[in-house]
């Protein structure tokens, strides 16, 4: 790439990129050269014309060589982009999509509603929510971040990802306390009742995980891998929050658009009602929530069952 300009290293670098088969070739090309000029989109536009560096393109192949090895973009910069929100990401954590946003909008019609419905002395009682299977924290801190009178927890099986959402809260929130973090699988060392459950767990069924992109397949496992049918970690989720939730309380779950059928079929068997569906930007079924019947109930003190 000797003596190129900026826009011709653009054209160059989503060429070699299109050409490995990645879906988002520009995309990827101009967030990886954009990082290193310190340019936004628009900005590099302006400076097409504007001749590169040696040691900035060395830098732009480095990025294009991690790209292709298979390194999703949000990687190599370090973070992700989430609900306006710079997240730091890594290895330990699953990287945040658009279509968990949905969670997030679906999350926060209830709080709104719920919050409305249950005054206290003329202002908005304080509601709390639980998210279980935090990663990255995306979810728990962006929900702490447009509701900041909301009570968050959120809870990781994974010490590594508990460090990263942590330090997300602090860098985003300006405060360490801002979520309060639970070491655990599942609902292990969760105590006291909330207003709201919800979750993006692993639902990939196992033997499809081959089938995802390089890039995918690189992530942690044990935040993909859902098991035979995607759902092991979803029925324990499902029988479980009841015990946690307040009488009204919701739990809302992030799943594949096809598996929400059967979804469903769990929720009506363990007693939900008010079953709802909520669709992505591209109008898939994305996210599914229900209200346990009756008020929280106790685990059998013999079986441990519901």
């Amino acid at each position: 790439m000797a003596g190129i300009t900026a826009g011709e290293a653009l054209k160059a670098g989503a060429a070699l990129l299109r050409s490995a088969g990645i879906d988002t070739p520009f995309l990827d090309a101009s967030l990886l050269l954009g990082e290193i000029l310190r340019l936004d989109r628009a900005g590099l536009i302006l400076a097409e014309g504007t001749p590169l560096s040696p040691e900035t393109r060395s830098l732009f192949d480095q990025s294009l060589k991690r790209r292709l090895s298979g390194e999703c973009v949000a990687w190599i910069l370090g973070r992700r982009e989430f609900r306006g929100l710079d997240f730091i990401v890594g290895p330990q954590v699953l990287v945040p999509r658009p279509d968990t946003e949905t969670l997030v909008e679906a999350a926060l019609e209830f709080i709104d509603l719920r919050g409305a419905k249950f005054p206290e002395g003329g202002l908005l009682a304080p509601l709390s929510v639980l998210e279980i299977g935090t990663g990255s924290g995306a979810v728990a801190v962006s929900l702490k971040a447009e509701r900041p009178a909301l009570m968050v927890s959120a809870s990781d099986i994974s010490p590594p990802a508990l460090d990263l959402a942590r330090s997300n809260a602090q860098r985003l929130l300006g405060k360490a306390d801002g979520v309060n973090f639970i070491s655990g699988s599942l609902f292990d060392g969760i105590a006291g009742f909330f207003d709201l459950v919800l979750s993006n767990p692993p639902y990939v069924p196992t033997a499809l995980l081959e089938t995802l992109a390089p890039e995918v397949r690189r992530e942690p496992r044990i935040a993909l891998d859902g098991g035979s049918d995607g759902l092991d970690l979803i029925r324990p989720i499902i029988a479980g929050a009841p015990e946690h939730l307040r009488p009204g309380g919701m739990l809302l779950l992030e799943a594949d658009p096809g598996q929400m059928p059967a979804i469903a079929a769990l929720l009506t068997r363990q007693g939900y009602r008010n079953i709802r569906v909520f669709q992505d930007l591209s109008g898939r079924d994305r996210v599914i929530g229900g209200i346990p019947s009756g008020g929280p109930r106790q685990k059998n003190a013999v079986t441990g069952i519901l």
